[in-house]
């Protein structure tokens, strides 16, 4: 399953990228994460990994996190690997006129498993509602300071 989503932020790409490398952050604009762990490499370059945990409501969630190409400002590729997914996630950050920031996230969402091939066939919109929330989540954390976490 492959989808792209965008938004667009009205702080300059610079802000943008500065926000999203530091992982400190990531509890402002992912709902439900509950801890990041540096596992392998230099945290934050390419090659490195990190466990992402998450409480979703009743499903607790651990993926790995791992970085592929950090060309900041203008490209960050990653993959996530969670139980039954593998999800490979292209991010792209343009500069608008005027100072704003455009972020175009490509997914390719790949399933194993029967429960989970069958959860990206029935519910393919479940995955991109998803990404759509977390980005503009951070968009409300870089434009106005609003967390999820309530910090």
């Amino acid at each position: 399953m492959n989808y792209s989503t965008e938004v667009v932020i009205d702080c300059t790409r610079e802000h943008v990228v500065r926000l999203l490398e530091d992982s400190a952050n990531f509890k402002h604009w992912q709902r439900g994460l509950k801890s990041v762990q540096s596992l392998t490499g230099q945290p934050g370059q390419e090659g490195s990994q990190r466990e992402l945990e998450y409480q979703m409501s009743k499903r607790h969630l651990v993926m790995v996190e791992t970085i592929i190409v950090k060309t900041f400002p203008d490209t960050y590729c990653v993959t996530y690997d969670a139980r039954g997914v593998h999800n490979i996630q292209k991010n792209y950050f343009k500069e608008i006129e005027g100072g704003g920031c455009r972020w175009i996230s490509e997914n390719e969402f790949q399933f194993s498993g029967l429960q989970m091939k069958l959860i990206g066939w029935l519910m393919p919109g479940m995955f991109k509602k998803q990404t759509r929330a977390y980005m503009n989540d951070f968009k409300n954390f870089a434009e106005q300071g609003t967390s999820v976490s309530g910090t």
